[in-house]
């Protein structure tokens, strides 16, 4: 069943009022043929834009998408897009078709779609229009491509990295031909903007089947994400590691929280590995100073990627500091604190929880190692305690007044929030003052 909200049962009235068609299509069709609760709702009409425009004057209207056929409308401050029916041809550069044309009918607009389970068009009054058997491949949990997949990919090479999206998020497999065509043309990715692909990973790697997207697709990923072919079946010949280095991370980046730049933190955690292999007398392997590799690694690569600056700072920050240890005092962790921030901390201990997933069964006794961490942690900010400068109780103006100039300021201050970190002295002015004058 189909659960349509006042707002798409208002489009649909209207436009069927005036004489036309109108379906919903893509993602919302599936997911709500899947049970999932479906926002995002598109339809897809035979009234050109011009028409869609006129039935809804009275209404809030966004042009911006009108040269490909899309008319935004606005109904109780949420958007709906509605895009006339329409084929395409000719994609010289693998990604735009040359040609866009309007059709008049619903079955030809869905021809020209991705996969069979985003092929789907359904309408109160005529029900599911499935020329492609897609309602049957939701239930099969197959990520299928409409018509031959080779030209669907040739068309289009964005679909190869929307084919993984969907398989990991949606946790379908990949049906035969059209796996096959996937790593045939895995090479045309080369010619797709890099922030479509950051946007399609970023959706991809938060996925609940990231693990096996991973390892089993890591030839095409190879092509948009380099490192990721040197992590592949490198052997890490320690007592700790079960896995190679692209299956050890595997299991890190599925264990991690669903967070972008977490699961890229794990994603690229051990990447700088390859690079600092060694072995010592006894044939165990060492990877001294790979988080400070993996981490300029993982910063290039997010450059290469064209990913925001905030999020590749983050995430070269939490690569840095993921092998560093933490012990379980209450000083060094206010010091941790005081020194990265709540939100990293916190998001340190999950990247060191699921780094240890990754390793072999008897060393998963780590994870009440940072349970641990992660309590001392709360309870020291259930306090309340002063861990930054501006907490203290005094200021640089405190410190002026006693004579100092420029830079001793900043170094008196910062020597009184350590000895108040270590509990040498109270966070209580006049003992702070004091502590000045020494």
């Amino acid at each position: 069943m189909v659960q349509l909200s006042e707002e798409i049962l208002t489009i649909i009235s209207l436009m069927e009022e005036k004489g036309y068609e109108i379906h919903l299509v893509g993602g919302f069709v599936r997911d709500s043929i899947m049970g999932k609760k479906a926002d995002d709702a598109d339809f897809a009409t035979n009234a050109s834009p011009e028409e869609t425009l006129e039935v809804f004057k009275e209404f809030h209207t966004l042009e911006t998408g009108i040269k490909h056929g899309t008319v935004t409308v606005i109904i109780n401050h949420k958007p709906f897009e509605i895009t006339t029916y329409r084929t395409e041809k000719g994609y010289s550069d693998c990604r735009h078709p040359d040609e866009v044309s309007y059709a008049e009918k619903i079955e030809d607009d869905l021809s020209r779609r991705d996969f069979t389970v985003n092929s789907i068009a359904y309408s109160p009054s005529k029900g599911f229009v499935d020329l492609y058997n897609g309602k049957k491949d939701i239930e099969r949990k197959i990520i299928r491509c409409v018509g031959e997949p080779e030209k669907r990919f040739t068309e289009d090479a964005l679909r190869i990295m929307r084919a993984l999206r969907f398989s990991s998020v949606l946790s379908f497999s990949i049906e035969e031909e059209t796996e096959k065509a996937m790593f045939k043309c895995r090479d045309l990715l080369n010619n797709i903007s890099k922030e479509r692909i950051f946007t399609e990973l970023s959706k991809m790697l938060c996925g609940e089947n990231i693990r096996e997207v991973l390892s089993k697709y890591s030839d095409i990923l190879s092509v948009v994400i380099p490192e990721i072919k040197e992590m592949k079946g490198f052997q890490q010949h320690n007592f700790h590691h079960i896995y190679d280095v692209l299956n050890h991370t595997a299991v890190v980046v599925e264990n991690s929280p669903a967070l972008p730049y977490l699961r890229f933190a794990a994603l690229f955690h051990d990447c700088g590995k390859p690079d600092c292999f060694s072995l010592d007398e006894n044939g165990v392997g060492h990877f001294y100073s790979h988080a400070s590799i993996s981490a300029r690694k993982a910063d290039e690569a997010l450059q290469r990627l064209r990913c925001d600056n905030k999020t590749r700072e983050r995430v070269v920050r939490l690569i840095k500091l993921h092998d560093a240890p933490i012990e379980e005092s209450e000083i060094v962790i206010k010091k941790k604190l005081s020194k990265y921030g709540e939100d990293l901390f916190f998001d340190l201990i999950a990247l060191k929880r699921a780094d240890t997933k990754g390793l072999a069964p008897e060393f998963h006794n780590r994870k009440e190692h940072f349970d641990t961490l992660q309590s001392i942690a709360k309870k020291l900010l259930s306090e309340k305690p002063c861990f930054s400068l501006k907490d203290l109780a005094v200021n640089g103006n405190d410190i002026a007044e006693l004579g100092f100039k420029g830079r001793e300021i900043g170094e008196v201050l910062n020597k009184l929030l350590n000895a108040v970190i270590e509990n040498r002295i109270p966070n209580e002015k006049t003992s702070l003052l004091a502590e000045a004058k020494k």
